[in-house]
């Protein structure tokens, strides 16, 4: 059987398209297994987003207890000043442009946002 895997590029601050669409939609897409696996990539102006805003962080973590894996770009943490915060809050903090570009080589399914 196929293993359905999204992937969703998060690179939007928005607060309300954050809550509403990237983390709504991630968190019901595991909890109706709409996707076997879903990964999350913080990636630009996101990481700042995610460091500092309270409500943002307790909706990742919902997504998170729904099986939704997060993972944060390096260089834009370090760049935006927030490698620490983003790093306190658990996520997987490496290099992304390989693990994306692997994404795009293979042909699985993304959502740049």
């Amino acid at each position: 059987m196929e293993n359905k895997k999204l992937t969703v590029l998060w690179t939007n601050d928005n607060v309300d398209t954050s809550k509403h669409m990237v983390l709504m939609y991630t968190k019901f897409a595991m909890l109706n297994k709409w996707f076997d696996n879903v990964t999350v990539i913080i990636w630009g102006a996101t990481a700042k987003l995610v460091a500092t805003n309270k409500e943002i962080q307790a909706a990742i973590k919902e997504a998170e207890a729904a099986g939704v894996v997060f993972e944060a770009c390096v260089a834009c943490a370090t760049n935006l000043g927030v490698l620490d915060e983003v790093k306190a809050l658990g996520f997987k903090v490496a290099p992304m442009g390989l693990p994306l570009t692997n994404v795009l080589l293979n042909n699985e399914k993304l959502i740049t946002i």
